[in-house]
């Protein structure tokens, strides 16, 4: 497969409006009874599993750059984890305002006591922290240590599927397959994982 850069716009376009769609299509699912009468568990389950596709799609970039000799395609990496952290952000704001009604004492009980929630949030915070820092005037004025930061996704793409395994109530398998994908693509960057996590761990990050 011959990819060249000139298909770069196109491809960027294709995949705004493939990581647009599932928001899209959920005004006409909630008008026409798709979600039950209780949707907020639905919806909740919904937007983060479709935050955790786009961080795993993320990670898909660089392999896929090295694997077809187009490493104009990391161009698009940026694209795909601010659509991540969009969806992570309203899978946050469902259970927020829809689920615990902005109830701030019941909030910080939750991400205190229950694991699952706290992993969640972390995670949030890294994606956060990423997407705040991805502009090139970012990039500039942290130089070499850019980089570094960046190399957080690793930790995001392990706590989101672990979040995930630990949240749902019934049925292991698609959080077992999320998490075997994420695992292989961390895997795949060993090295360099390895030693982005012994430099967070004499940084104090970790």
């Amino acid at each position: 497969m011959k990819l060249s850069p000139q298909q770069l716009p196109g491809l960027k376009a294709v995949l705004q409006l493939g990581a647009a769609l599932p928001l899209l299509w959920l005004p006409w699912a909630l008008a026409t009874g798709r979600f039950s009468a209780d949707p907020v568990p639905e919806l909740l389950q919904y937007l983060g599993d479709w935050a955790l596709r786009l961080l795993l799609l993320t990670l898909c970039v660089s392999p896929l750059a090295k694997g077809l000799k187009a490493g104009w395609l990391i161009r698009v990496r940026r694209l795909l984890g601010l659509w991540c952290f969009a969806y992570a952000c309203l899978h946050l704001l469902v259970w927020l305002v829809l689920d615990l009604q902005l109830a701030w004492g019941q909030i910080g009980a939750e991400i205190i006591e229950r694991g699952f929630i706290t992993l969640g949030m972390a995670a949030w915070l890294v994606l956060l922290l990423l997407a705040v820092t991805s502009t090139q005037g970012w990039q500039r004025r942290l130089g070499r240590r850019w980089q570094q930061l960046h190399n957080g996704i690793y930790l995001a793409a392990l706590l989101v599927p672990v979040h995930f395994w630990w949240a749902v109530k019934s049925g292991w398998l698609e959080p077992a397959i999320y998490l075997g994908l994420s695992l292989a693509l961390l895997w795949w960057r060993r090295d360099k994982f390895a030693r982005w996590w012994r430099g967070a761990y004499r940084r104090g990050a970790l």
